[in-house]
């Protein structure tokens, strides 16, 4: 397992107030591949609470990557949605459990909001 990895899973309790919403409620299993080992995290979502474990367990949606797909998207150089359509990761069950879930992942470097740099250029003008 990569630091970069395990921080990230480490960070999610204390972001999921402010990122799960209403619709996130079940749990998701990722199971992370690096040649013939794989790694499993348990990540219980509630609305606003996120529990995360190493453990397998009965859970609602499982998601499978590539150890590094997923430091890729912990770190904003790859999207989970992109991932998945390229079939670079493979998701089954619960789809909601896994939209809720991408959005701890960061924009990419240098992503800027557009309401924001409108907002910026509309204040520039006189």
């Amino acid at each position: 397992m990569t630091e970069v990895t395990e921080r990230f899973f480490e960070s999610l309790p204390a972001r999921a107030p402010e990122i799960l919403g209403g619709l996130a409620d079940g749990t998701l299993q990722i199971d992370l591949t690096t040649d013939n080992m794989t790694e499993h995290w348990l990540v219980r979502m509630r609305p606003g609470s996120v529990n995360v474990s190493r453990n397998r367990g009965p859970a609602d949606a499982i998601w499978y990557s590539s150890t590094a797909l997923f430091d890729r998207l912990v770190t904003g150089e790859a999207q989970g949605v992109a991932a998945v359509l390229r079939n670079e990761s493979t998701f089954s069950g619960n789809v909601v459990l896994f939209l809720a879930f991408r959005r701890f992942f960061p924009d990419p470097p240098g992503t800027r909001d557009p309401r924001e740099v409108a907002r910026q250029q509309a204040g520039r003008q006189p």
